[in-house]
């Protein structure tokens, strides 16, 4: 049955594919964005002509009053998006993330909605590092690396028991939440934050902690967006991608795609209510990796750049255990990894991507967050 359906930053990247297939369903969709000039410069060419647009600031509350009449589902995506920005534009993350947040829940806690479901975009950040191995002590959950280790160039992570290194494995929902940034703070407060008022208030609530999604629709002006969409905007210059300490670290990569399969899966199935699910491709692959693909499928005369120096907050490895939301939803991961950058790259083709790398390295490094 069609449903009458909420996306807040419902034009940004991951919400306007989702608003898409909301109404490929048939659902009626409404979409509240402030459109952040930090991603974009007018309203989208690629909004859905469908959906209703509320050009509002979540951190309204008679906006999201307005946004909120008559609707069955919320999808809650509007977010500033960015770790290492977040580490000194505290108060802007802790007020459009986690505020803004207490607010739309405040509001549905009214009584004056008949909100069927919330769905909320978490993230990978909460985990802080990764999950890993210990060939002596098993399955570990170390601190993040200490200064000095990170001044001496030593990247790898030791065990917090004996002190030897440990090798990654996937990272799994029961992991203990350890963030290690403002940005992934704000996420764990919002996922626990949905989940508790859902319970309180019997709105079945989902939590998908996405991990590091690229795809067509990402900013590629926008220097504290995904890995991929930076690395293209530098190719497209003719300047080589730069990778942090050895370039080595372990992610997840996960095409918007498959980010959007898993939130009509969690719309649709009542085995998601009051749940937390990793979204993500289930495989690791290094940064440089990344940077290589897209060398060659730009087909440039480039080499990467390893800086060899960190940003405070960044962790080493960090890629999803999937099991949970394929067992229970039955999602299967679908975008091979060069297929997913190939599309990126012909859909960049013909958009600016105004290259800030380097004012944005010059703003981290003025906060004293790249050494």
């Amino acid at each position: 049955m069609p449903k009458r359906i909420l996306v807040t930053g419902g034009a940004g990247f991951i919400g306007s594919h989702l608003v898409d297939a909301l109404i490929n369903e048939g659902h009626k969709v409404r979409i509240i964005d402030n459109l952040e000039p930090q991603v974009h410069d007018k309203v989208p060419d690629y909004l859905n002509k469908d959906a209703e647009f509320i050009n509002a600031d979540v951190r309204s509350k008679p906006a999201l009053k307005k946004a909120l009449k008559n609707i069955d589902v919320i999808f809650h995506f509007a977010a500033m998006v960015g770790v290492a920005q977040s580490m000194y534009q505290i108060e802007k993350y802790t007020d459009v993330n986690t505020f803004a947040t207490a607010k739309l829940l405040e509001v549905l806690a009214s009584g004056k909605y008949d909100v069927e479901k919330l769905v909320v975009a978490s993230s990978n950040t909460i985990y802080g590092e990764g999950s890993y191995s210990c060939a002596a002590c098993g399955v570990v959950y170390p601190e993040p690396r200490s200064e000095k280790q990170l001044l001496a160039r030593d990247w790898e992570m030791k065990c917090p028991d004996c002190g030897k290194k440990v090798e990654p494995i996937p990272t799994a929902e029961s992991r203990p939440l350890s963030p290690t940034s403002i940005y992934a703070i704000g996420k764990r407060d919002v996922e626990e934050m949905c989940l508790t008022i859902g319970k309180t208030y019997k709105i079945p609530t989902v939590a998908l902690r996405f991990f590091c999604t690229y795809g067509t629709r990402q900013s590629m002006s926008n220097p504290y967006t995904g890995v991929a969409a930076i690395f293209l905007s530098l190719i497209k210059n003719n300047k080589p991608p730069l990778l942090y300490e050895d370039g080595r670290q372990l992610r997840d990569f996960t095409s918007v795609h498959d980010i959007v399969q898993a939130n009509l899966l969690a719309l649709n199935k009542k085995e998601a209510d009051y749940e937390t699910f990793n979204v993500a491709a289930g495989r690791s692959v290094s940064v440089s990796r990344i940077a290589e693909v897209l060398i060659k499928l730009c087909n440039k005369n480039i080499k990467p750049v390893v800086v060899g120096k960190y940003r405070t907050g960044d962790i080493r490895h960090c890629y999803a255990d999937i099991t949970k939301i394929k067992q229970r939803l039955g999602f299967a991961p679908r975008v091979q990894l060069e297929d997913g950058m190939r599309e990126l790259i012909e859909w960049g083709q013909d958009k600016p991507a105004m290259d800030k790398t380097q004012e944005a390295q010059q703003e981290l490094m003025g906060k004293r967050l790249i050494k």
